[in-house]
């Protein structure tokens, strides 16, 4: 197994932890990981654009003018997509983006980003952080201690940690999540990645 120190709210050691080699020790599949991705992504896509086609725009029930002797090209309605105003061709109609990926590929994918966060050593994780109340001075504080305030975060605490959440929020740079939320998007898309202890152990639980 492999071991990673542990951090205080200080920046201090504070302890070890051993990591799962099924979890942080696997070959990072970027396939994978691409193509979760694209359905998170996908998901998130609300799909009601909408445009009409000649047969919906208002109009045109009648030829513009007669067929022969006009000099002019021949038309059947306003309602042409030549015409301003007329039909749009081939335009976009509401749809569902999203697509099915399985379960075993979303934990793969999981794993081979927190696999790829330890080799490049942008994987940190901290005792819990003990704020009496939420305090966004005192978040600030321990990512200065912790070398992280100017490097964008997504931090991974306890699904019952609120006052964690409420002063970690409003920092511009930081992505908070309970682990119970975590996701191949969210883990990725950071610079650094933060762990508090007992979530590290529930996603090592989930994932294993």
């Amino acid at each position: 197994m492999t071991t990673i120190d542990i951090k205080d709210a200080g920046g201090n050691a504070a302890g070890t932890a051993e990591l799962s080699a099924s979890v942080f020790g696997i070959e990072p599949n970027v396939h994978v990981m691409h193509h979760v991705v694209r359905a998170q992504r996908a998901s998130w896509r609300q799909g009601t654009h909408n445009t009409r086609t000649r047969g919906k725009v208002s109009g045109g029930g009648r030829k513009p003018w007669r067929q022969k002797g006009t000099g002019r090209a021949r038309q059947g309605t306003i309602r042409a997509p030549q015409w301003r105003g007329g039909g749009v061709v081939f335009g976009p109609h509401p749809r569902n983006y999203s697509f099915r990926v399985n379960n075993k590929e979303v934990k793969l994918a999981m794993r081979s980003v927190l696999s790829g966060k330890l080799a490049d050593d942008q994987l940190i994780v901290v005792k819990p952080f003990e704020f009496e109340k939420p305090s966004t001075k005192a978040a600030v504080a321990a990512l200065k201690a912790l070398g992280i305030n100017d490097r964008r975060v997504t931090l991974v605490i306890g699904d019952d940690d609120v006052n964690t959440f409420l002063s970690f929020r409003n920092i511009p740079t930081v992505n908070i999540i309970p682990v119970s939320a975590s996701n191949t998007y969210d883990l990725i898309d950071n610079k650094v990645l933060v762990f508090t202890e007992p979530a590290l152990k529930r996603i090592e639980e989930v994932l294993a």
